[in-house]
């Protein structure tokens, strides 16, 4: 079994190849690349952006021995991830699920309180303990692979060269053989819905309100939209989520999906889908919604003490040159880039959320990675149809590869295999047994072409899966591999049992 093991791993990355089918590819010539050479002999790699992808790149650039700078506007290195976004929001999603089950949870446990409080200054103290630390680590670790660290905002001047205006007051020129363009996303705005960060917040103002809102209305039931409105929901808020689709997290496995949607609704989270906003009055002390049915109808009035605009991000492209030296961008300001992340200008670069593909902070980070190996002259890899997503309500939802629905539209044959934490001894003796695992395997070869997790970290679980997809392994092969009791990891292998035989605790 060893040797076939190993056979099977070396035909893997002999076959392996550079796949961003998502990405749009150029036909020049990656040998052009330093062809904006005069002048820049600086430093050998340029990164514009200290966001996941862009801190991790200058890193894995100096570590490739590499002269590297990083230009960060904030004056703090991690990006909208580390200091308004994945990072402060979990500290919250933990927090507030910890009063949550203090309050409502702990005495089924023969653990009793007399009163249960919320010290919200506190809580938002923790959190941003956790976002300075970590973001003091990045600059340890720049310090640590010798990346220099200029702070300020850096814009194109040419395809050598990025022009800096430094957080001082001054104002610099930072010179480079290969430029990286790493500057994340921004919020994406509504039509008539002008943001104060007051009472029509966007995800950065909702993670540092100053009082619990008695009414939140979260315009949007994507992945931030539920986070957000779970943190508040546990602690005390009325939510109602408006959604002009007709389901909450379009990209999420349908019947997943659903399941997850009743279970936020048994959080007494409210949804109005198929709905529309059409008008915002905040001229008095709270917000006043119109709605009407996105199909067009009667028209109807929704109040709120504080309004999230939740509606996805765009690309933070406008203002950095890119015009002027010519690099092409799409409709909705994405660069384009061919697969080894490269523009149509030699020499420049870009990665994580201002180019096709998913926008998260891992995949960023694995751009980035895979950028400076090409720079290198190395080989880099990212295969966007292999990326994680996690929605890190509770339980969590998490998933990797094909819902059933795209899996159906591909016309493949396939099988589906199911479990229940309810019938998962550990999901069991800890009373918290809401959710399901879910594997696709191709009919014919076992091949695992999705799996779908809603659990108690479900974000952790999913990670073996990950792999087996990666792999291209079987359900045969999950199935098969020996899992420590009692763990929730078992109904990852019970689903897998069900994929291609059949499970033995249901």
């Amino acid at each position: 079994m060893a040797m076939a093991s190993l056979a099977r791993r070396k035909a893997y990355l002999l076959s392996r190849t550079v796949g961003m089918d998502n990405v749009l590819r150029y036909s020049f010539s990656y040998s052009v690349r330093r062809g904006f050479a005069s002048g820049s002999d600086d430093n050998d790699v340029v990164v514009v952006g200290g966001g996941p992808g862009g801190y991790v790149a200058a890193i894995k650039a100096a570590q490739l021995g590499l002269k590297t700078t990083c230009i960060e506007k904030r004056g703090a290195l991690g990006g909208t991830c580390l200091n308004v976004g994945c990072i402060p929001s979990k500290a919250l999603l933990h927090s507030s699920h910890m009063y949550h089950e203090a309050k409502h949870s702990f005495a089924h446990h023969g653990v009793k309180f007399s009163s249960v409080d919320v010290d919200l200054p506190a809580m938002m103290a923790q959190k941003d303990k956790a976002v300075a630390n970590l973001t003091r680590g990045i600059e340890g670790l720049f310090k640590k692979n010798k990346v220099n660290y200029v702070k300020g905002y850096g814009k194109l001047i040419s395809p050598s060269e990025v022009s800096v205006d430094t957080i001082e007051g001054g104002s610099t020129v930072v010179k480079g053989k290969n430029i990286i363009i790493a500057t994340g996303s921004d919020v994406k705005s509504l039509p008539g819905i002008t943001i104060d960060e007051k009472k029509i917040v966007s995800s950065t103002g909702a993670l540092a309100l100053s009082e619990i809102p008695k009414k939140l209305v979260v315009i949007g039931a994507g992945y931030i939209g539920l986070e957000m409105g779970s943190v508040w929901g546990r602690l005390g808020s009325e939510v109602t989520v408006v959604e002009f689709a007709p389901d909450i997290v379009p990209s999420m496995d349908g019947e997943v999906r659903k399941q997850f949607q009743r279970t936020l609704e048994k959080q007494k989270m409210k949804f109005m889908l198929k709905t529309k906003v059409v008008g915002v009055d905040s001229s008095g002390n709270g917000v006043k919604l119109t709605l009407e049915p996105a199909a067009g109808g009667e028209q109807t009035i929704l109040e709120a003490d504080v309004v999230l605009v939740s509606a996805g991000r765009t690309p933070f492209t406008a203002g950095l040159g890119l015009d002027k030296i010519g690099v092409e961008t799409d409709k909705v300001g994405r660069i384009l880039v061919n697969e080894r992340f490269a523009t149509n200008v030699p020499g420049v670069y870009a990665i994580g959320d201002v180019i096709p593909g998913p926008m998260l902070a891992h995949k960023a980070e694995e751009d980035g990675v895979a950028c400076v190996e090409f720079i290198a002259g190395k080989h880099g890899h990212v295969d966007y149809d292999k990326v994680p997503g996690v929605v890190y309500t509770h339980p969590e939802v998490a998933s990797v590869g094909k819902t059933e629905e795209q899996v159906k539209a591909l016309g493949v044959e396939y099988r589906v295999g199911k479990f229940p934490f309810l019938a998962n001894s550990r999901a069991k003796a800890i009373d918290d047994a809401e959710g399901i695992v879910k594997i696709l395997a191709e009919k014919e070869t076992d091949k695992i072409l999705g799996v779908h997790i809603m659990s108690p970290n479900a974000g952790e679980l999913i990670h073996e899966a990950v792999l087996a997809i990666n792999y291209d392994a079987s359900s045969e092969d999950i199935a098969r591999v020996c899992h420590a009791h009692p763990t929730m990891s078992e109904a990852l292998k019970e689903a897998a049992m069900a994929t291609h035989d059949k499970p033995i605790h249901i």
